[in-house]
C-alpha cells in the first residue's frame, strides 16, 4: 500500500488559495511573496543553528562587518540592519564574549563604539556565507536561469512600484498637512 504524500505545511497563502475568488491578485501576490520569503528564512535560520550554532541576526550582524576593515558604530550597523541600536548591542555582547568582534571606543570620541571582526570572527563568518551561498543555491534549485533571471527583473519592478506607492503616499500625506496648516 502506497503512503499518501504529506500534505503541505500550512501557511500565509492557504487560506487566500482555498478561495482565491474572495480577494485580489494583489493580496494573494503579496501573500505568496511573504510566504516565500518566510520559507527561506526559516529554513536559513534552522541550518546556522543546526550546523554552525549561530542565529541569523548574529549572521547578518558579521556579514555587515566582513564588508570593512575599519569597523563601523553600533549606529551603522544598526542602520544597515534597520534594527534599533539596542537590538545590536544585545547580538554584538555575544559576539564579543565569544571572541568573534572586538568593540572599542572611536577616538574622535569615546561614547561612540567602533565594531570589527576579529580574525576568528572573519573565519568564521567567511565558513558560514560560503555555506549559506550554497543553501540558498539549493533552495532555488528547482528554477533555472532563465526563471531566476525573470523573477529578478520583476521583483525589481515590483520593488520600483513599491517606492513610488510610498512616496506618492507621503505626498498626499504632506499635502494634507499643508491644506491643514493653511486653515
Amino acid at each position: 500500500m502506497e503512503t499518501p504524500a504529506p500534505a503541505p505545511p500550512l501557511d500565509r497563502e492557504t487560506k487566500a488559495s482555498e478561495r482565491p475568488g474572495d480577494h485580489k491578485d494583489e493580496l494573494r501576490l503579496w501573500l505568496r511573496m511573504l510566504t516565500c520569503s518566510t520559507l527561506i528564512e526559516t529554513e536559513i535560520r534552522n541550518r546556522l543553528r543546526e550546523e554552525f550554532k549561530t542565529t541569523l541576526p548574529r549572521f547578518d550582524l558579521m556579514a555587515q562587518l566582513d564588508k570593512t576593515v575599519v569597523g563601523m558604530t553600533v549606529g551603522e550597523v544598526s542602520q544597515r540592519l534597520m534594527v534599533s541600536n539596542g537590538n545590536v548591542t544585545a547580538v554584538v555582547a555575544g559576539l564579543v564574549t565569544d571572541g568573534l568582534v572586538d568593540k572599542r571606543s572611536a577616538p574622535q570620541d569615546r561614547r561612540v563604539q567602533i565594531l570589527t571582526l576579529t580574525a576568528p570572527g572573519r573565519k568564521a563568518f567567511r565558513a558560514m556565507a560560503e555555506r549559506h551561498e550554497d543553501w540558498i543555491a539549493e533552495l532555488f534549485a528547482g528554477l533555472g536561469q532563465p526563471e531566476i533571471g525573470q523573477l529578478f527583473r520583476l521583483l525589481g519592478e515590483t520593488k520600483t512600484s513599491l517606492h513610488r506607492a510610498i512616496a506618492s503616499r507621503a505626498k498626499d500625506a504632506a499635502d494634507e498637512a499643508a491644506k491643514g496648516d493653511a486653515r
